[in-house]
């Protein structure tokens, strides 16, 4: 049998517009519809009956969709308490109820059910990774035409939607800083490699190096997991590293903190031996002793626009529209501004 893709070529339109048409979801041009019912019918395209009964039930709620990580107190955390009461904040003014579902981290999650199921109108995944499983199984809703957003994760070789910050930027302007101070053996504390985000980082920060004409060093690049306790036990490896180092950007402020109070307990001055900068802007930033440099990441407004997103399309069923990148794929990522905030932490005494 003829595939969707075969049926959005032939119609001249993407596979989502197929989908709308044939599930009768939404308002869509006569013509359009017409070229893709003539082009079914030719290829001789049969709709699915489980993405058909996506169009026919609706439960008025918006799923958001969280890892589950045993021990860890997500809604504790400042970066998804602030996604969350972006998404809370949107959900609340459209009237729509918000479902919060939790999947395993790792594992071939079905979204897909949880429309088929009239559970949700519309879904927001957090939390998501680059790892081949979680693209995939997210990717399956972007084949079936529901509608969509993953917050803060990207997946530039698919049609995967997101709403994220310029991570690139953030860590640039992190590293650039430093190097203003006049430091030029800079370590970089990042988090999982799991996450686009910490690749965006690390690029930013490898940008940064690289314009202001200094080699990158693998050895000055140390990782932890974004949590207090891995900047805490990453002290280790940049206490084995002090010689060589100038600084430390982190790719957290979790993490730094963490690195501020085990450098402490080693006797090693913040900022007077190693100046350090954060990542998030969060609240305890501005509160631990040297108040901690960072960089500001609109986690609340990524949150909100993206629920803002999902509730226009639901409100007026109109298909998505994207520019191609030129390769043939739709680019759907919706990128926001970060910000560098200076504090004690990362200025000498000498330089301030």
């Amino acid at each position: 049998m003829a595939s969707r893709k075969e049926v959005a070529d032939m119609a001249g339109v993407s596979e989502a517009t197929v989908s709308r048409v044939l599930n009768n979801v939404g308002p869509i041009k006569e013509e359009t519809r017409r070229k893709v019912l003539e082009a079914a019918e030719r290829l001789g395209y049969h709709l699915n009956a489980i993405a058909s009964s996506f169009a026919k039930g609706k439960s008025g709620n918006i799923g958001v969709v969280l890892p589950h990580v045993p021990k860890v107190r997500l809604f504790s955390t400042f970066y998804f308490s602030e996604i969350l009461s972006g998404i809370g904040e949107a959900i609340h003014s459209s009237g729509m109820g918000l479902l919060l579902l939790y999947r395993e981290p790792g594992a071939d999650y079905d979204y897909l059910s949880l429309f088929r199921t009239s559970r949700i109108d519309a879904c927001l995944v957090l939390g998501a990774t680059s790892l081949p499983q979680d693209e995939q199984s997210i990717a399956r809703m972007a084949d079936a035409g529901v509608p969509f957003y993953v917050v803060d994760q990207r997946y530039d070789k698919s049609r995967i939607p997101s709403v994220l910050a310029d991570h690139v930027q953030g860590s640039y302007l992190a590293t650039k800083h430093l190097v203003d101070q006049g430091h030029r053996a800079i370590g970089f504390l990042n988090g999982s490699s799991f996450y686009s985000n910490s690749l965006d980082r690390l690029e930013g920060y490898r940008r940064a190096l690289r314009e202001c004409g200094i080699p990158y060093d693998g050895d000055l690049l140390f990782e932890g997991n974004y949590s207090r306790k891995s900047g805490f036990e990453a002290t280790e490896s940049i206490l084995r590293n002090l010689d060589r180092l100038d600084a430390v950007a982190c790719s957290n402020d979790r993490m730094a903190i963490g690195l501020i109070q085990g450098l402490k307990e080693a006797g090693i001055g913040v900022p007077e031996r190693l100046p350090v900068i954060g990542y998030d802007d969060s609240d305890a930033a501005a509160l631990i002793d040297p108040a901690l440099s960072t960089i500001r990441v609109p986690f609340y407004e990524m949150g909100k626009l993206a629920a803002e997103r999902l509730l226009g399309e639901l409100s007026s069923g109109a298909e998505r529209e994207e520019p191609d990148n030129g390769v043939g794929v739709r680019n759907r990522n919706e990128v926001l501004p970060t910000s560098i905030i200076i504090r004690k932490s990362s200025i000498t005494e000498k330089e301030s």
